[in-house]
C-alpha cells in the first residue's frame, strides 16, 4: 500500500496571518451520520479525514498498523478505526459512542458526530444530533431501508434536522447498479413523505472506496449530481434563518465586574440586536433600551444569532440568569403547562408524577411529566397507548413546571424549545425533550388575588403554621405517635388536622393503587392538600410512608422555608414486621400483596431528617413530647 505525500497549503508558509484570517472566516457546518448497523458511518467519516488531508504522519502509521491488526479491510486501510477508538468498538466492530471530529476545506470548516447504529444507543444518537444542521443518513445498497434507517431519520426530524444527505453506500458491492439505487430512493421517498420529511438529497456512494465522496465516480457516470464533499461545503446553514427571527437572548451571567458597569452575558439564540434597539425581559416584562453591545474585542454595532455578547441596557431593571432578554415588539411566551416530545434516555423508566429538574437554555425550574399520552412506534409510526417510558422510547406527554418557563416552540427555535429532565437524586440526564406548545389552560387560568393573607390567617390563630410530615416503613409507628402529637398540641389550645395515609384513601386518593407512581400522585396530592390548610394557618400533621426522597423534597419546596418539618419514624425493617398489626408484611411475603414497600418496593430513608425518632428506644408518648416541644419551642410538665 502506497502511503500518499500530504503537501502544505502555501499559504501557510507564505504567510501564517492570512492563512489563519482565511480559516477563521470560514463558515462551520455541524453534521452527523446516522443509520443502520455496518451502513458504513465510521468508514465514510475516516475517509472524508483521509482525504481532507487531516491526518498527521503517526497517526497514518498507527492506522495502517491498526488496519492490518484489528481491521475488516484485509490489508487495506479501515478507514472506521480513525473513528471508532473505544477498545469495545474496534473489538465488536460496531459503533457505540457518538465520537467527534473535525476537518476543513479550503470552503468551510466541518465538525462531525459519528451517532452508533444500534437501537439500544438510540440515546446517543439523540446526543449527537441535538446541535447538527445536517443528517447524513447511510443505507447499505445491499439492504436498503432498514427499521433503523426509519428511527434514526424520525428523530432527526424530530430534532429539528432539515438538511438531509442520503447516501446510498457500498454501491461498489452492488456493480454500481442504478435500478437498486433508484429503487431505494423511491422507497426512502415514501416513507420521508410519511414523517413529513419535504426535501432530501439522494447521493449513490462507496466510503471504502472514495466513489463520489471528493469527485465525480467514473464508475457512476449515470449520477450527475454533486460528490458528497461539494454538497456538505455549498449546502445552505441555517444560521440565516435564525438570524431572520425576532431577537432572543438567555441570560448567562450578569457582567458586574464593579459599580460603574452592568451587562447581561449570554449567546444570541435567534435574530440581531443593535444599540438604540427597545427589548423586554422576560419573564417579569420590563423594558429598556440597548446601549452597548460588549465583547472581549470591544463593543459591536450589531451582533446576530449565535455570537455571544454582553448587553448594556439604559434602565436598572431586574434580570438575571435565566431571564430571556427578547425584541419589546415580539417576546417569546411564557407558561408552565406544555405539551411535548420525549426521548427517555434512562435505565430507570419514566415515573408520572414524579419532580425532575427540567433544564431549558439558562432557565432551571422543577417539572412533573403526567402519564404519556401516547409512545410512538417508530417502525410503523403508530401511537401506542403507554403508562411510562422506558429507555430509548419516543413520547408525547403533559409537562408542568413549577413557575413559569420562557419558550418557544421547537418547530420556531431550538435554544428555547429544546430541554432535558434531570433525575434530582442522581442528577442523571433522564430525557432529552421538545415543547410543542402551550396548554391553552396555562394561558386561561391565574391566580385569583385574595385579601386575607396566610399571615393574617396564622396572627388570627395565634400561632406558625407547620407541615408536620411523619414518615417511615408501615408498622413504624407513625399513626401513633403522629396522633399523641395532635393531642397534645390540641390540649395547648392549637390549631391542628391530622391527614393520615389510610384515612385520606378512602376519599380523596380511593383511585389510587401502589404502583410507584401511583405513590407518587398519592404524596402530591397530599401536598397541595396539606399547604392549602398551611396557608390557612394550621399546624398539619401527616402520617404515610411516603417512601421516595424526591417526593418528600417536592413537598418541602411547596411552603416557605422552615414550615415543612420530615419526621424520621426510624424503625428497622425487621421490628416493624414482627408488629404486623394488619397483617400486611405477611401477605407481602406470601406474594399476595405486591408493590409493599420495604419488601418489594424499595424505602428511601431520609439522609437529613428535621427530627428523627429511634423507636427502639423511645416511646410513642416521649416521642410525641419531644416533637411538641421542638415544634412550639415551650417545654412543661403537662407535655
Amino acid at each position: 500500500m502506497t502511503r500518499p505525500v500530504y503537501e502544505t497549503d502555501a499559504l501557510i508558509a507564505d504567510d501564517i496571518e492570512a492563512y489563519l484570517d482565511q480559516h477563521q472566516h470560514k463558515s462551520m457546518l455541524r453534521f452527523i451520520t446516522c443509520g443502520s448497523v455496518d451502513d458504513g458511518k465510521s468508514t465514510l467519516i475516516g475517509r472524508l479525514l483521509y482525504d481532507s488531508k487531516m491526518i498527521f504522519e503517526d497517526q497514518l502509521a498507527a492506522l495502517e498498523n491498526d488496519s492490518r491488526r484489528v481491521g475488516t479491510q484485509g490489508q487495506d486501510i479501515d478507514f472506521a478505526l480513525l473513528v471508532d477508538g473505544l477498545a469495545a468498538e474496534r473489538e465488536q466492530g460496531i459503533t457505540i459512542d457518538v465520537a467527534y471530529r473535525f476537518f476543513a476545506t479550503e470552503k468551510r470548516k466541518f465538525i462531525v458526530a459519528d451517532c452508533p447504529g444500534h437501537e439500544q444507543y438510540t440515546r446517543n444518537m439523540v446526543t449527537g444530533a441535538s446541535t447538527a444542521d445536517l443528517a447524513v443518513i447511510l443505507i447499505d445498497a445491499r439492504k436498503g431501508v432498514l427499521p433503523q434507517t426509519r428511527r434514526h431519520s424520525y428523530l432527526c426530524h424530530l430534532l429539528g434536522i432539515r438538511n438531509i444527505l442520503l447516501a446510498v453506500n457500498k454501491m461498489d458491492l452492488v456493480d454500481y447498479d442504478q435500478t437498486i439505487f433508484d429503487s431505494i430512493v423511491q422507497d426512502y421517498a415514501a416513507f420521508a413523505a410519511s414523517i413529513g420529511i419535504d426535501a432530501f438529497t439522494p447521493i449513490p456512494i462507496s466510503g471504502y472506496k472514495g466513489d463520489n465522496i471528493t469527485a465525480a465516480s467514473p464508475h457512476m457516470p449515470w449520477y450527475q449530481g454533486q460528490p458528497l464533499i461539494e454538497y456538505l461545503e455549498t449546502v445552505a446553514i441555517d444560521n440565516d434563518t435564525d438570524q431572520a427571527r425576532p431577537f432572543r437572548l438567555p441570560v448567562q451571567w450578569v457582567n458586574r465586574p464593579n459599580l460603574d458597569f452592568r451587562g447581561f452575558a449570554g449567546q444570541i439564540a435567534s435574530g440581531s440586536v443593535k444599540p438604540g434597539d427597545m427589548v423586554r425581559v422576560l419573564p417579569s416584562g420590563k423594558t429598556s433600551t440597548v446601549t452597548r453591545l460588549v465583547t472581549f474585542d470591544g463593543d459591536l454595532d450589531e451582533a446576530v444569532a449565535g455570537q455571544s455578547v454582553t448587553l448594556c441596557l439604559s434602565d436598572e431593571i431586574d434580570c438575571s440568569r435565566g431571564n430571556v432578554i427578547a425584541a419589546a415588539d415580539s417576546p417569546p411566551q411564557a407558561a408552565d403547562q406544555f405539551e411535548a416530545h420525549l426521548v427517555w434516555m434512562a435505565d430507570e423508566p419514566l415515573i408520572p408524577g414524579r419532580a425532575y429538574w427540567l433544564k431549558l437554555g439558562t432557565q432551571i425550574v422543577s417539572a412533573t411529566v403526567q402519564q404519556p399520552k401516547y409512545q410512538v412506534n417508530i417502525t410503523t409510526m403508530e401511537h401506542l397507548a403507554a403508562k411510562t417510558l422506558d429507555l430509548n422510547a419516543i413520547g408525547v406527554a403533559v409537562v408542568t413546571t413549577d413557575r413559569q418557563l420562557v419558550f418557544e416552540s421547537y418547530a420556531q427555535n431550538r435554544t428555547l424549545g429544546g430541554f432535558i429532565l434531570i433525575d434530582k437524586m442522581s442528577n442523571a440526564t433522564v430525557a432529552a425533550g421538545m415543547l410543542n406548545f402551550s396548554l391553552r389552560r396555562a394561558e386561561n387560568i391565574h391566580w385569583q388575588a385574595i385579601d386575607i393573607s396566610r399571615e393574617a390567617h396564622a396572627r388570627q390563630k395565634g400561632q406558625e403554621p407547620k407541615l408536620l410530615w411523619f414518615t417511615g416503613l408501615s408498622g413504624s409507628g407513625k399513626s401513633t405517635i403522629a396522633n399523641l402529637v395532635e393531642k397534645k398540641l390540641h390540649a395547648l389550645g392549637k390549631h391542628s388536622f391530622l391527614l393520615d395515609g389510610d384515612n385520606v384513601r378512602h376519599g380523596l386518593n380511593k383511585d389510587l393503587g401502589f404502583t410507584d407512581a401511583d405513590r407518587i400522585e398519592n404524596i402530591r396530592r397530599i401536598g397541595e392538600v396539606a399547604k392549602l390548610m398551611t396557608d390557612a394557618g394550621l399546624i398539619v400533621l401527616t402520617a404515610f410512608i411516603s417512601p421516595f426522597r424526591a417526593e418528600r423534597e417536592l413537598v418541602r419546596a411547596m411552603l416557605p422555608e422552615g414550615e415543612f418539618v420530615e419526621i424520621f419514624v426510624d424503625t428497622p425493617l425487621e421490628v416493624a414486621e414482627t408488629r404486623d398489626v394488619k397483617g400486611l408484611y405477611k401477605k407481602a411475603r406470601a406474594g399476595a400483596l405486591k408493590n409493599f414497600t420495604g419488601i418489594d418496593s424499595p424505602y428511601e430513608s431520609p439522609e437529613a431528617p428535621d427530627i428523627r425518632i429511634d423507636t427502639t428506644q423511645t416511646t410513642a408518648e416521649a416521642a410525641a413530647e419531644l416533637i411538641v416541644e421542638r415544634i412550639l419551642g415551650i417545654w412543661s410538665p403537662d407535655l
